[in-house]
């Protein structure tokens, strides 16, 4: 299977700026479904750093006094105490919008302020679109003259309050305020992936292009600036030590690093159009889908991201959409809410349009029926190709916003029937295959391994629908005798009364959900 038959090529990237390679053959890759185990590893890892070794890291929100263990350490403590051993430790956190509107500048700030007390070096980075963020979340270990231990984590789990829960989902005990329906400690799904391989120098490679930017940091917020200057903030960054070479190979899997980064002024160096690959590798990604496209979002927003699933399921009958996604916004309130429901109405129509029963939405609960939120952005398309990161399906995340994402190809055939269910030649692969029965086998009640009925396609549509109606009708019943297994429920979207539309889809469109491309793509319609 040619990498180029599902990935990027070099001239479809479409930024000649950056220095990332097209992809990386020769990797291992591990999916870490859930905060408590991406936590316990990431402390693992950093608790086992020398002198010399490197730690970088990007955000978009980080608290300090997030316990990666129930014991600790704290977020703070276990990066600032890498510091004070003599680790080189840098960080990019966004600088944030004002708590007062439920962002985390003071959080960020205090993240920043701790680690620097150890040593360490981490700079509140506004180099964003006007209301964009920096939305990355990475962290790249390096361990200079011992590459081999190299390691790297990316995904969509934030360093920060919420995002501690198990597979249990009674949520994390140092909980963020959400709507009212999550209760006081929201359960939390989502999914970061530890990487080893030469795809880490790549994402240190990326690390280093934001850190050695040479725009100024303070753009767009004259108030946050005065309060930099005020507060003695760090606003330049330090040279950093020189580049490790790339790990050895480590397995078989091409990872390919997708990226957004918008067109703006100041433009960045090292993509002066800004780099819109997350959109461009999920399109040529969905447009050779041929039976199942499975995904979990958090939002599942704009007419042009689900007119991308649409177009596919017209061209091709047996192509079916399973999609996971949070039965409310994370937010109420009467001037929130609806911007935040008319886009995933909108979406979910326009595809239910063009495919009808072959369209399964759903939405996830625990065992006591409190709504688990999914945070989760992943995509698994045929067994073949998966794709995880910070990137939503929305155009904020494809166009405005900073990104990052993994899409891999594994080299490891997964010899259970069907072998090849797109009938492309390409065949099942193992990583893949393994991501989308992992979190079926959860959201189904299934133990490990009983997941025969879930490798076709067709079958896994069948056992997921039938599963999570069951578990609708007895709700609806009055929950009468033994709750049925499973966590899964159909979602359920109503369309908002015109004078609530009049005015949210304009904010939705605007504000929630805006486009960061050049003028001339948003004319073309072309990522």
């Amino acid at each position: 299977m040619p990498p180029q038959e599902w990935l990027l090529t070099a001239a479809e990237r479409g930024n000649p700026d950056t220095s990332i390679p097209t992809w990386n053959t020769g990797n291992t890759v591990e999916a870490l479904i859930h905060g408590q185990r991406y936590f316990d590893r990431l402390a693992s890892e950093v608790e086992a750093l020398q002198p010399g070794d490197h730690l970088f890291f990007t955000d978009w929100r980080g608290d300090p006094d997030e316990r990666l263990r129930d014991d600790g350490p704290t977020i703070a403590e276990l990066f600032a105490g890498a510091a004070k051993r003599g680790v080189i430790v840098k960080g990019l956190l966004w600088r944030s919008h004002v708590d007062k509107l439920a962002y985390s500048e003071e959080e960020n700030r205090t993240l920043s302020d701790d680690i620097e007390a150890g040593g360490g070096e981490v700079l509140l980075d506004q180099r964003v679109r006007r209301g964009g963020s920096h939305h990355q979340k990475l962290v790249v270990l390096r361990h200079p003259g011992r590459e081999e231990l190299d390691v790297a984590f990316a995904g969509g789990i934030d360093l920060c309050h919420s995002r501690r829960d198990d597979d249990q989902h009674h949520g994390d005990p140092q909980a963020v305020s959400m709507a009212g329906a999550y209760g006081s400690n929201p359960p939390w799904h989502d999914i970061q992936l530890a990487l080893k391989g030469p795809v880490v120098g790549t994402l240190d490679l990326s690390f280093r292009e934001r850190w050695n930017d040479p725009a100024p940091l303070d753009q767009h917020g004259p108030i946050s600036t005065a309060t930099d200057m005020l507060r003695h903030e760090d606003m330049r960054a330090d040279r950093l030590p020189p580049q490790p070479p790339d790990p050895p190979p480590a397995g078989e899997m091409t990872v390919q690093v997708l990226r957004t980064y918008p067109a703006m002024r100041p433009a960045y160096g090292f993509a002066k159009l800004g780099e819109r690959t997350v959109a461009r590798g999920y399109t040529k990604a969905i447009h050779r889908a041929r039976r199942l496209i499975y995904l979990e979002d958090q939002y599942l927003w704009s007419k042009e991201v689900a007119q991308l699933f649409a177009e596919a399921m017209r061209e091709h009958p047996e192509l079916h959409l399973i999609a996971v996604v949070p039965r409310y916004p994370d937010v109420d309130g009467r001037f929130a809410l609806p911007p935040n429901q008319v886009g995933r109405e909108q979406a979910i129509d326009l595809c239910r349009k063009a495919a009808g029963d072959r369209v399964h939405v759903f939405d996830l609960e625990n065992h006591v029926g409190t709504p688990i939120y999914v945070h989760a952005k992943v995509c698994v398309i045929d067994d073949v190709w998966s794709s995880v990161g910070s990137d939503n399906f929305n155009r904020r995340s494809w166009t405005h916003d900073s990104e990052l994402s993994c899409a891999t190809l594994d080299g490891t055939r997964d010899g259970r029937a069907p072998r090849d269910p797109a009938g492309l030649g390409d065949e099942a692969r193992r990583f893949p295959r393994e991501l989308r029965l992992s979190l079926l086998r959860e959201h189904l009640d299934r133990a490990d391994g009983d997941d025969a009925d879930l490798l076709d396609p067709l079958d896994a549509v069948r056992a997921v629908t039938e599963t999570a109606d069951r578990l609708r009708d007895w709700h609806l019943g009055g929950e009468k005798g033994p709750r049925p297994p499973g966590r899964l429920v159909p979602h359920e979207t109503k369309k908002m009364p015109w004078y609530q539309r009049f005015w949210a889809v304009p904010a939705y469109r605007m504000v929630y959900d805006p486009d960061g491309r050049p003028w001339r793509d948003r004319r073309e319609g072309t990522w």
